[in-house]
């Protein structure tokens, strides 16, 4: 197989200067400080995510220590260092920590259901100041110190968490880089290797990655690490091949499916793609939808993990590859194909099987009448009542744009526009700019493109256009959102009796353009106002030391096209 004998020699060199294999033996770049950090908790430590697994939209960025699905255990500071930031979020981590070390590293702590006494009034203080309930603070090194073992929070289910843990991180301070925690010899006992349960074979023959991409499904049989092809059949395989896995990894302390630490293709003994989730940047782990077959992901809710890479995903979990992961069959040999998937306790599984290699040329495919967009080009594209503009670095592949119209459909102001497909992932964002099919007229400052599901898009009123940044490909019109949110109140009414009562509830909702702004008042001064993210409830401070009698509250909710709805109600104290 000539790819293969070509890269041997400069194999060696790369993956000699890239990676290293440790004492563990596990791949990593570097060493990590060993016997520094403590656990978080005092609980024995289990885990119900992993670092770097596969997530909807993003590789997980650190360890979810389990808390027996209850809330309210300590949290302590893994070493002596600094709190350097706090943050208090609609979502993410809900309410969380960040603790600065000497050491060149930070740890993290997310969903968390209070903080010590000084860092509580220091994030209410904030509050009432900016007079918002989401904050982030930026602390220096003078202003809250603390000590390895310290507690100054405890563990709870803020944020989008789906159920009572800890989430943590350790990252990079420098870089801001998210590092697998475990490599720092918080290590979870794991004696279970991971489970290999499908294997697939992608027939690129030169052509970018996309749904229509052919591919053929291969079932994996074997257990304790030692896996084969079922059925015993040797695959034909000619012109440029990429191949794809199904893969997860348990520990010995859940059966939560995890993911796995590290994947190694070899083609005949030689490594020619290696994924390893040792550590990544924020920025990056969007790429996550180049790294799965997105398309085959959207349709049936597999997530494979494509062994090849495609040519505009710039994020570093891959320490060596050759041809960026991708063979070329074209002699009339048998070729012996070998994984190695470890998980971070060096636990082990392998899949080997043999392919027959053809030097036949694989049969042309049809190609659909499109635009090109080059990945790492600006990409613009104009018909009738649309523009879109891409910049580089939002496509991880080169693209056949399409695009088709369909008829304006009931209270839209713009015939539907398909723009490509929901298939193709974008790294960040792209230009999408929309001209209305009909005067706007006083509605301009209220129009957003929509998706044909139902989510707005956004978007303001610029030279004739509506235009915003999209995050997906799919189909769009334009509606205007006129409409004020909801607002229902559930335990307050006019004239209520709230004594003993801290939280006044009310469920808000918006028809289009969703909520932005909620402001809630007692006797004219702003009250503290959480909109909770799992209950979707706004929960309205009463404050204890209100004097008792007749006391005014005004709640007012406003959404993304500034309109808004006001509730006023008095009560008692």
């Amino acid at each position: 197989m000539r790819i293969v004998l070509k890269f041997i020699t400069c194999l060696f060199v790369f993956t000699a200067v890239c990676f290293v294999v440790l004492a563990q033996d596990i791949i990593q770049s570097r060493p990590y400080p060993q016997n520094f950090f403590r656990y978080p908790l005092d609980l024995v430590p289990t885990t119900a995510g992993s670092f770097g697994e596969l997530r909807s939209n993003h590789f997980h960025a650190g360890l979810d220590f389990k808390t027996n699905q209850s809330i309210g255990y300590p949290v302590h500071a893994v070493a002596d260092g600094y709190v350097s930031r706090l943050k208090v979020q609609f979502g993410g981590f809900g309410n969380a920590v960040y603790i600065t070390h000497p050491n060149g590293y930070t740890s993290v702590y997310g969903h968390l259901s209070k903080f010590a006494p000084g860092l509580a009034k220091m994030i209410r203080d904030t509050q009432y100041k900016y007079q918002n309930f989401e904050v982030d603070i930026n602390l220096l090194p003078s202003q809250m110190p603390v000590c390895k073992d310290e507690v100054f929070a405890w563990s709870g289910n803020a944020g989008a968490s789906a159920g009572p843990h800890l989430h943590f991180e350790l990252r990079d301070t420098k870089t801001e880089e998210t590092v697998n925690a475990q490599l720092f010899g918080l290590t979870i006992r794991d004696k279970v290797p991971p489970v290999i349960s499908a294997l697939y074979i992608y027939h690129l023959n030169g052509e970018p990655f996309s749904e229509h991409t052919a591919k053929d499904f291969h079932k994996v049989a074997g257990a304790n690490g030692n896996y084969h092809l079922l059925p015993a059949a040797i695959p034909v395989l000619s012109g440029q091949i990429g191949f794809g896995i199904s893969a997860y990894d348990m520990n010995s302390t859940s059966m939560n499916h995890n993911g796995v630490y590290s994947i190694q293709l070899s083609v005949d003994d030689n490594p020619v793609y290696t994924f390893c989730v040792e550590r990544f940047a924020f920025n990056q782990t969007h790429a996550i939808n180049a790294i799965i077959d997105y398309p085959d992901f959207l349709k049936t809710g597999r997530e494979i993990q494509k062994n090849f890479i495609l040519p505009g995903n710039k994020i570093t979990v891959f320490p060596q590859s050759i041809n960026r992961g991708l063979v070329n069959f074209n002699d009339d040999d048998t070729h012996t194909i070998s994984y190695v998937v470890k998980d971070v306790a060096g636990n082990t599984s392998t899949l080997k099987f043999k392919v027959n290699s053809s030097s036949k040329p694989p049969a042309s495919q049809p190609k659909p009448d499109g635009t090109l967009f080059k990945y790492d080009k600006r990409d613009e594209f104009t018909a009738p009542g649309i523009k879109v503009v891409v910049q580089p670095g939002n496509l991880y592949d080169d693209l056949n744009f399409i695009y088709s119209t369909s008829p304006k459909r009931p209270g839209a102001y713009s015939i539907v526009h398909h723009v490509h497909n929901r298939y193709t992932p974008i790294h960040d964002s792209y230009e999408l700019s929309i001209k209305p099919d009909v005067p706007l007229g006083n509605y301009a400052n209220k129009a957003v493109i929509v998706s044909i599901g139902g989510a707005s898009e956004g978007g303001d009123y610029q030279d004739g256009y509506i235009k915003t940044n999209a995050r997906n490909f799919g189909d769009f019109e334009i509606r205007v959102d006129t409409v004020p949110p909801k607002v229902l109140p559930l335990n307050i009414h006019d004239g209520a009796n709230l004594a003993g009562v801290k939280l006044v509830h009310f469920k808000i909702s918006d028809n289009l353009s969703g909520i932005k702004t909620y402001n809630c008042k007692i006797d004219g001064h702003w009250v503290l106002t959480e909109w909770d993210y799992k209950t979707r409830l706004l929960n309205c401070t009463v404050d204890e030391n209100l004097i008792p009698g007749k006391h005014d509250l005004e709640l007012t909710v406003g959404d993304n096209k500034n309109n808004l709805t006001t509730y006023t109600a008095n009560f008692y104290k």
